[in-house]
């Protein structure tokens, strides 16, 4: 069994919010498979559901972003799991807007919900860090992070919710190099058709220009007929160039 939590904070106000994209990764990938519908339990909301040949466990804790760790420490004793079946979805300033890495154990980086993570199950966990860019201050994160994503940044959040859930079972088996080889797949930009071999064009002009000799050869053709003779002058001429 697999406990993927995503990291957030709970209410209306706060769902768009770039702080908020560990909740709407665990979210998609709920949606995606099938798991059952969301219900309240460890001071979070669960679903429950597989992914390949693994039981997962979703969790999004509601005890706001600072005491996260409370509901994963719940939910990871309850289940009797090791901290290396917790996989934890969340936002990363360090990373540019939709990179995806997978890290397992190391510090928290200033981040609030994984110190009360450290806290409550220690650090040998692993992390989805979701990339959403820096403002560029430090003055600028708090306001940066509880902010809703910009219009413009839906062409890449979208993509990179597909892809999270693309990779899900990958996740859950342990592949990391096969979820993130998934989200990147999501992202690759579209590519443009190719230009058809020369080989291929050449044969339409061949066949274009060869219809129009043709038509040339019937003009001159159709231009000697009107300007032969005709009548009895015509009849006479032909007497003449008959042989004997």
């Amino acid at each position: 069994m697999k406990l993927f939590v995503g990291l957030g904070n709970p209410g209306a106000q706060y769902a768009g919010h770039r702080h908020n994209i560990g909740f709407m990764a665990v979210e998609a990938i709920a949606s995606a498979h099938g798991f059952s519908p969301w219900r309240s339990k460890f001071q979070g909301e669960v679903a429950e559901g597989r992914l390949g040949a693994e039981k997962v466990v979703l969790l999004k804790p509601m005890t706001f972003m600072n005491l996260s760790g409370q509901a994963v420490g719940e939910a990871m004793r309850y289940l009797k799991l090791e901290p290396a079946d917790v996989v934890v979805f969340h936002d990363e300033l360090d990373l540019a807007p939709a990179k995806c890495r997978v890290k397992t154990g190391g510090g928290h980086a200033g981040h609030n919900g994984l110190r009360s993570i450290h806290q409550h199950i220690g650090e040998a966990y692993h992390r989805v860090r979701l990339g959403i860019g820096h403002p560029g201050h430090k003055d600028r994160v708090a306001g940066y992070v509880l902010h809703d994503f910009a219009k413009a940044d839906g062409e890449w959040l979208d993509d990179l919710m597909r892809g999270v859930a693309d990779g899900a079972e990958k996740l859950a088996a342990g592949d990391f190099s096969g979820f993130q080889n998934a989200v990147a797949l999501r992202l690759q930009p579209l590519r443009k058709p190719e230009r058809a071999p020369q080989a291929a064009t050449g044969a339409p002009r061949q066949a274009r220009m060869a219809d129009a000799k043709a038509k040339e050869a019937r003009k001159r053709v159709e231009a000697a007929k009107a300007a032969a003779p005709d009548g009895p002058l015509a009849q006479l001429l032909a007497k003449f160039s008959r042989k004997d």
